[in-house]
């Protein structure tokens, strides 16, 4: 096993640069119609894979990284509202890039551009398949064919998701740091002038990229990790895709020559079923997705974000044809009651120990 660069605060990956990602829950759009922007619902508890080498299957620990919990059919986004340098980080389902539907790469390209561009972007909740639109992140076991994986390659082989981040050139990277702090020195002496400011009562659902509620404790007690356990093949997931939604992935308005030829960081992220993740952590699982359409009566919020200073990113060609997965699953039971206009918010112009990494 080597370094990936990666650590774990909290349930917050943070690899080198200042790039923070969390796995939000959230809920789970149809499979047709274009809609707002989910609400999140809580993080994904986020473990390292070498704290349960005797649990994980043999592939995992080869692969080293981190595991998280995902309930068949959960909807997810990614938030990097922790992150703080300029950053570009690529994202991977089942090594498929999650941006530009090419296969994984360890360069930065921009044709097609194959990353996001932090902190510009506050959160990817989906492949990039649509002019100004993204599809859901949905979790679907391996084998099916269900996957972006399996869609686009033909096979599925790796599932999970990959996360890898290039810092900006030095000395550009030394720059930035100086302006900032300039701009940090100013935004202190106007806040030392003017008058304190506050916020109200925090909300139930936290918009996308901002922090999300503590969700309840799901039942029953923890076990030791571990304990008489053997370990054995974990049902592989992998993401596939749910509903559209308005989201735009935004164009690098840097040269390309900007950012650093060679990663800074990277990190597999497995997926696991709750019931494995109970046997390979000792952990109870978090609860059940919440229901959409009670959550919807409710009269709790949805969300909507345009920032009018950047460009969108043109749609893959290859993440377009990609089909949602009740073309495999069957059916969505999962009643749905659109928003009323009045729920739907506008939004801006509208430590731990080291992840290890391993072979993948």
């Amino acid at each position: 096993m080597t370094g990936s660069g990666v650590r774990i605060d909290g349930n917050t990956l943070r690899l080198p640069g200042g790039v923070a990602v969390r796995f939000v829950r959230t809920l789970r759009l149809p499979e047709t119609g274009t809609h707002p922007l989910p609400p999140g619902l809580g993080e994904f508890p986020v473990r390292r894979v070498a704290d349960y080498a005797d649990t994980v299957p043999e592939a995992w620990r080869a692969r080293g990284g981190v595991m998280l919990p995902v309930y068949l059919r959960e909807a997810m986004w990614l938030s990097f509202s922790g992150s703080r340098e300029p950053a570009a980080l690529q994202v991977g389902v089942g090594k498929v890039c999650a941006v530009s539907g090419r296969p994984w790469s360890d360069r930065l390209d921009r044709d097609p551009q194959n990353y996001v561009v932090l902190p510009r972007q506050p959160w990817l909740d989906g492949i990039n398949s649509g002019k100004g639109t993204v599809r859901q992140f949905v979790a679907v076991p391996l084998g099916l064919g269900a996957t972006v994986e399996g869609q686009v390659t033909g096979e599925e082989v790796w599932g999970g998701v990959q996360l890898q981040s290039f810092p900006l050139r030095e000395p550009l990277l030394t720059e930035w740091r100086r302006r900032e702090r300039e701009r940090e020195e100013a935004r202190r002496r106007a806040l030392a002038a003017g008058p304190a400011g506050g916020y109200g009562a925090p909300m139930m659902a936290s918009a996308p990229g901002g922090p999300p509620p503590a969700m309840p404790a799901a039942p029953g007690g923890a076990v030791p990790p571990g304990a008489g356990a053997v370990p054995r093949r974990a049902a592989a997931m992998g993401l596939g895709v749910g509903g559209s939604m308005r989201q735009e992935v935004y164009r690098d308005d840097r040269p390309l020559r900007d950012w650093s030829e060679e990663p800074a960081g990277r990190v597999f992220v497995h997926l696991v079923t709750p019931p494995e993740w109970r046997r390979i952590t000792g952990e109870a699982p978090p609860p059940s997705p919440v229901d959409r359409a009670a959550y919807t009566r409710a009269g709790l919020p949805w969300y909507e974000y345009y920032d009018a200073d950047a460009e969108d990113v043109a749609p893959a060609d290859a993440l377009e044809a990609v089909k949602p997965v009740g073309e495999w699953l069957g059916e969505d039971l999962d009643p749905w009651q659109a928003p009323s206009a009045g729920q739907v918010g506008r939004l801006k112009d509208a430590p731990g120990k080291p992840v290890e990494d391993g072979d993948w």
